[in-house]
């Protein structure tokens, strides 16, 4: 990264156009694919570091003693936005140019923009849009945008059809180095304000998507925050796959963002069948308790606490969770959490798979497992339907010892069975020793414990 902004750069300070770059980089590589419709930076991006080395060695030739370069890059939080169908045909020159002047007002109306630091903000108008970087405080890209779409939203209610406003939005966190444009203008370019854009290009009409860079440093700052905050899925951005969070919610009673999700397509891949053959842990215990929380949808609220020791000579810093259900259910609906022993919540760093009624994602640990250490422990809950009064769990390691607890509100009537499954046939056996039944004042309880289960045995608990 440092080199591309060096030899942008040079190549500034030298005049040269991008017909001169696409010359030397054919010249250098005759298979290359560059070409005249990609910007400087695009070229650069898109050649070896062999190319960036060669273009380099072709500078220190000339006279550049007097160039001035970026030094290092600077950390700002970044605010990216723009018109949602800016190039319809059908939206006359006059309407778009009337809806960019609309946009950029109810910006500058924002009291995050109206007492913005003037040394710490960064503003670049984006011809349909704006990019808006903000050294001095993490929360302004995501309180500007819950601010901008309430004030759109009153907007439009009072204007026709065609006068609406539809933005989307990116929020990204991440260096950028500042340099100087061709009509020496200060203006900024890295990886903070490029994947802003690239975020921003996944969304729909009324989307507020940020990378995971951003949304992990903003949703400890306040609860309200990581209400808002969703995690969706991994998205492919230039060959690379980043989780993307969409923001929605209520906010003093007005709706900012849509739930939709974006129109790019999430990349979904499992990783069960590889992260079950390693048997990196042994469970020396497992405790699963299913609280129903409503009898007429069943819906409960579960929660798994594994007990874990890394079996490895390596320190582990994941955990791999895959959960399954009767109903369809969007990841955000679940409301998953995941804490450790000390009761600190753990991020969520990859979801791998959001089918309906499929998921799959990895947690980061705040302190790795060593090798072999006990009386460590972490903690799933969600919540999630069981219309068909039955609950599957596959054991992906050894378990020393399991509980299996069902609290159910007084009521229903309970036929309860424990089968073990077969991972080759699934054909299902009884187990010989049937679950415990409590009838108490307010609920029934269901209880049912095992020792020594070998890793990829599956029960099914029905009742």
């Amino acid at each position: 990264m440092a080199a591309i902004a060096k030899i942008m750069g040079r190549l500034q300070k030298l005049d040269k156009d991008v017909n001169w770059l696409i010359e030397q980089v054919r010249r250098l590589d005759q298979s290359t694919s560059v070409n005249i419709g990609m910007t400087m930076f695009e070229i650069l991006e898109a050649s070896s570091n062999n190319i960036l080395s060669q273009l380099d060695d072709y500078f220190d030739k000339v006279d550049v003693t007097d160039l001035d370069l970026p030094r290092y890059a600077e950390t700002y939080h970044w605010f990216f936005i723009d018109l949602v169908a800016s190039s319809d045909p059908k939206i006359t020159v006059d309407d778009q140019a009337r809806k960019i002047i609309e946009l950029n007002k109810l910006i500058q109306k924002t009291s995050i923009f109206r007492n913005r630091d003037p040394l710490s903000t960064i503003i670049l108008p984006t011809g349909d849009g704006n990019a808006i970087g903000f050294r001095d405080n993490p929360e302004k890209p995501l309180l500007i945008s819950i601010e901008l779409h309430k004030s759109i939203n009153e907007h439009n209610a009072r204007q026709p059809p065609r006068r609406r406003i539809e933005v989307r939005i990116g929020l990204s966190t991440g260096p950028v180095y500042k340099i100087t444009d061709l009509v020496g203008n200060r203006n900024v370019w890295g990886p903070g304000i490029i994947y802003a854009r690239r975020v921003m290009d996944l969304g729909r009409s009324k989307s507020i998507l940020a990378n995971d860079t951003f949304a992990n440093g903003v949703q400890k700052l306040r609860p309200e925050f990581k209400k808002l905050l969703h995690l969706i899925g991994d998205y492919l951005i230039k060959h690379e796959k980043i989780p993307i969070y969409n923001v929605y919610g209520s906010v003093d009673g007005v709706e900012v963002g849509t739930k939709k999700n974006p129109i790019a397509r999430r990349v979904q891949k499992s990783a069960a069948e590889t992260e079950f053959r390693k048997n990196a842990f042994l469970f020396t215990k497992i405790e699963i308790l299913l609280n129903i929380t409503d009898p007429n949808t069943m819906m409960t609220h579960h929660t798994w606490t594994w007990h874990m020791i890394n079996q490895t000579e390596e320190p582990i810093d994941r955990v791999f969770y895959y959960l399954e259900g009767d109903r369809p259910r969007d990841f955000p609906d679940l409301n998953v959490r995941v804490t450790d022993e000390d009761e600190k919540d753990l991020q969520i760093k990859s979801l791998n798979v959001n089918k309906p009624e499929w998921k799959e994602f990895f947690v980061k640990l705040n302190k790795p497992f060593k090798p072999h250490q006990k009386g460590r422990f972490v903690k799933l809950e969600y919540d999630w339907e069981e219309p068909d009064r039955q609950f599957l769990y596959k054991f992906a390691s050894d378990c020393q010892k399991f509980k299996f607890l069902l609290v159910i509100p007084k009521g229903p009537s309970i036929n309860q069975k424990v089968a073990r499954v077969s991972p080759e046939t699934g054909d299902m056996v009884y187990a010989s020793k049937p679950a415990t039944v409590r009838y108490l004042k307010d609920r029934t309880e269901v209880e049912w414990t095992g020792n020594n289960i070998p890793a990829f045995d599956a029960y099914r608990f029905d009742w």
